[in-house]
Formats: C-alpha cells, structure tokens, sequence
C-alpha cells in the first residue's frame, strides 16, 4: 500500500460507514441527520492502524515518526467534531460510492493476489 492511500484510509472507513448510517437513516425514515461520531472515527485510525505494517515506507522513520502522531491527530479532530451532524442525504450521497469504492478496491486487490499466488 502507498503512503499516500494509507493516509485517506481513515476517512474513506468513516466516509462509507457515514454513509450506511444516512442510507439506514433514509431507508427507515427515523433521522434526517448523521452525527460525526468519534467511536467511527476511532474505528477508522484502529483499521488504520492495523494496516499500516502493509504499508512501503520510503523511509524507516516515518514508520513511527510519521504514522503514530498522524493516527492520533486523526482520533483528535475525530473527538473535536464529535457533535457536529450532518444531512442524512448528505452523507449518503458521499459515503456509498466510498463504500463501493473500497468494496471494489479490495475485490481487485484479492483478484490480484489469487492471480500472483497461481503463477508460482
């Protein structure tokens, strides 16, 4: 995985949970607003963190240099807007093609990996 995707990880988790809490939220008609909340925010530095042995750093530092104060300014900003609420509509429209988004990359990333494991 690339510096740079590791660093959208996070928010592409939050952006795609968000949004099946504004589908569910439409669907069900029982909120028109989605809280941002920071148990989804600590959800996403957690899978961020759990994926981050997979990423190539281009230097040995950034391994902990970089990648500890970024997860926990990620889980800080995710506290301080904690009671901000968006439009479900909103987050729908934002976090399903995320989801879809992530749900293809990891499909190809599986296909690849069967691939590679066969021509050995």
């Amino acid at each position: 995985m690339s510096p740079r995707l590791w660093l959208a990880v996070p928010f592409l988790f939050s952006a795609a949970v968000f949004g099946l809490m504004g589908s569910a939220g439409l669907l069900t008609a029982s909120w028109t607003t989605v809280p941002l909340s920071p148990v989804v925010t600590g959800a996403g530095v957690a899978v961020t963190a759990a994926v981050s042995g997979g990423v190539r750093w281009k230097r040995a530092w950034q391994r902990t240099w970089l990648r500890w104060p970024y997860l926990a300014a990620v889980l800080a900003f995710g506290v301080l807007v904690g009671a901000v609420e968006i439009p479900a509509l909103a987050s729908t429209v934002v976090g399903l093609p995320v989801l879809l988004g992530l749900v293809f990359r990891c499909l190809v990333q599986n296909d690849e990996s069967q691939q590679t494991a066969g021509c050995r």
